[in-house]
């Protein structure tokens, strides 16, 4: 299966909350999607299954989150949401990508880890958890060289 991520608006929001209620635990509104995507400086890449959401701003980015829906993992989305994502705050002129992961979910940290990603921080307790908060690291992606 080809997978080709394209922009994703606030049209699709409902898409975006559908596919992030299948890959968390505390999804996201349809709502709260289509006030994001609102903002000039939000994006969503979206493909079959997954999507990226991210936000662009002096010359830093955030994955505010990447979601694939279980039925759609091990398949290459995450991998080529993020690099399609990475090539779209290329484009903003950004410098470096920032994400927070929980510590324990190890296929993400190695997806992030693969694509350039290193950790820079760690937040006590950052995700609520029935078992008690967990930790999230902090990774950090440089993009553009500060000559060129």
């Amino acid at each position: 299966m080809g997978l080709s991520p394209r922009l994703a608006g606030p049209a699709e929001a409902k898409a975006l909350s559908d596919i992030h209620a299948a890959a968390f635990d505390h999804p996201w509104g349809a709502a709260e999607f289509e006030d994001l995507l609102a903002q000039s400086e939000v994006f969503a890449l979206i493909v079959e299954g997954g999507f990226i959401l991210m936000r662009a701003a002096a010359g830093e980015s955030e994955v505010m989150t990447l979601a694939v829906a279980p039925s759609h993992r091990r398949r290459g989305a995450g991998r080529a949401l993020l690099e399609a994502a990475m090539a779209q705050a290329e484009a903003r002129a950004v410098d470096a990508v920032f994400l927070e992961v929980a510590a324990d979910n190890d296929p993400a940290i190695a997806l992030y880890r693969s694509a350039g990603f290193e950790q820079v921080g760690r937040r006590k307790g950052y995700y609520a958890h029935p078992n008690g908060a967990k930790d999230a690291l902090v990774l950090r992606r440089d993009l553009l060289s500060p000559h060129g």
